[in-house]
């Protein structure tokens, strides 16, 4: 996948974004979606909260842009990657 530029990153809105607060992991077309998806275990130093309210994201942009999502919660996620689901 292409990277973004920094340029290209500052242009995209919050909304852009599955963690809008950090601006990680965008989700502006259906390739960073699936990247995001793929990279979701790996974030850090954000809360259950905002992973709860980052896959909401995650799920309206990989419906608007047909992305088929295996798993229905970000918790399926990280143990299906045997991953500890973090506890904050």
């Amino acid at each position: 996948m292409a990277e973004l530029s920094e340029k290209q990153r500052d242009k995209l809105s919050d909304d852009d974004f599955a963690f809008p607060k950090e601006h990680k992991e965008p989700i502006h077309d259906a390739r960073h979606v699936r990247n995001a998806i793929a990279r979701f275990d790996q974030v850090e130093g954000v809360s259950n909260e905002e992973r709860d309210e980052a896959w909401r994201r995650i799920r309206r942009a990989a419906q608007r842009f047909d992305v088929e999502l295996d798993d229905k919660d970000w918790r399926e996620l990280f143990r299906r990657n045997h991953q500890p689901v973090p506890k904050k």
